[in-house]
């Protein structure tokens, strides 16, 4: 039943089913990290990103201004303020202490161990009044359980594009990743028509060579290839890292396409040899435009790859201020940054912004390589 005309086989069906799955989950975290970009520190850490819509509740500490700042008023010395710093928020139950946070109701006066009182409002205006000059130079911590309304913001965006040399990294990610895309696919484009069909003595091992090449970790090489590198002069170089990307990629380049290529209609290939085509005229004209979808696919693993990379660029580019990648840059911003969750989002998304509308761009092309390479 599987093979009437009109009806399409379960392994088409199965093939189109894995394909969405793997768009909806590489989808999915990345529509996460954009909504999170545009969340602030306080949101992030309350609550994750499928409740950005509604008010997260949260504990916050503030430090009131110093005892400097207090005021004399009807006899008492007081210091007012608000824990938002005049933003929106509601407060549900504050505390004095880090053990409980939300010991008092709002509203009420608590009177701390140095004779100070403190009482807290709903909209987060707190006053601390004392009989006696308060003491110290610290003011005192308010620990607040609050309720904000969902907020979004540009400021990460604004703080993250702003950052200094990133400008220069996306240059520096953009010359790697297009040449180390197109290389590969020019150079795979030629093996793998030639291992589809041309015959010579050995085709098969080189067949099975490459397949093995798709399991071995590149991590085993970056050492000799760079040692390599060094020695022939290209080291730390664009043309270093080309090769490298290029040699990291055909292993997967040339199985795709060959699997793809080998699929092509027969009939095809054999009328133009008998019309007389050359190899190459059948390559040129012939396979590269049927083999578009294959081509499109593999452009898109690769650049995905290469936007991405940080460790293969760090070993065969360097990592001085004009050398480093958009990933390099970002990993220094969040190593001065420590625990900004919010810079940390915003930087993901940065930098797989551009993959991302790749991925959409050609994604039909993407599926289309993924049906026609397993169907066939």
């Amino acid at each position: 039943m599987d093979n009437i005309v009109g009806t399409r086989s379960r392994l088409v069906w199965a093939v189109n089913l894995c394909a969405l799955a793997l768009v909806v989950l590489w989808t999915f975290p990345t529509f996460g990290l954009l909504v999170s970009s545009f969340r602030d520190r306080d949101q992030i850490s309350a609550s994750g990103w499928w409740k950005a819509m509604f008010p997260s509740e949260a504990s916050v500490q503030y430090r009131a201004p110093g005892p400097d700042t207090a005021v004399l008023k009807d006899g008492l010395f007081v210091i007012e303020g608000n824990i938002f710093e005049g933003g929106a928020g509601k407060v549900s139950a504050f505390g004095t202490s880090i053990r409980e946070p939300g010991a008092h109701a709002v509203g009420s006066s608590v009177v701390t161990k140095d004779n100070e009182t403190v009482t807290v409002a709903r909209n987060g205006d707190f006053t601390i009044t004392s009989s006696t000059a308060m003491d110290g130079n610290r003011g005192m911590r308010i620990f607040a359980t609050t309720v904000t309304p969902a907020r979004f913001t540009f400021e990460n965006y604004g703080r993250v594009l702003g950052a200094e040399g990133l400008g220069r990294a996306f240059l520096n990610t953009m010359t790697v990743s297009i040449p180390a895309t197109v290389i590969p696919i020019l150079v795979a484009a030629f093996a793998a028509y030639a291992l589809a069909w041309m015959e010579f003595p050995g085709r098969a091992l080189i067949v099975a060579l490459v397949v093995g090449l798709l399991v071995v970790p590149l991590q085993l090489a970056l050492i000799p290839l760079l040692k390599l590198h060094n020695e022939i002069g290209i080291g730390k170089s664009y043309i270093g890292i080309w090769l490298a990307h290029t040699g990291f990629g055909l292993p997967l380049a040339i199985y795709l396409l060959r699997n793809y290529m080998v699929g092509l209609p027969r009939e095809i290939i054999e009328s133009a040899r008998v019309d007389g085509a050359t190899d190459f005229q059948i390559f040129l004209k012939i396979i590269l435009p049927l083999s578009f979808p294959a081509l499109a696919s593999f452009a898109i693993f690769q650049f995905l790859w290469t936007w991405n990379d940080l460790l293969v660029a760090l070993v065969f580019l360097g990592n001085s201020a004009d050398q480093l990648v958009m990933t390099g840059q970002l990993k220094n911003l969040m190593g001065s940054r420590g625990g900004d969750w919010e810079i940390l989002a915003t930087s993901a998304f940065v930098t797989i912004a551009v993959p991302l509308v790749v991925f959409f761009a050609m994604q039909k092309y993407l599926v289309r390589g993924l049906l026609a390479g397993s169907v066939k």
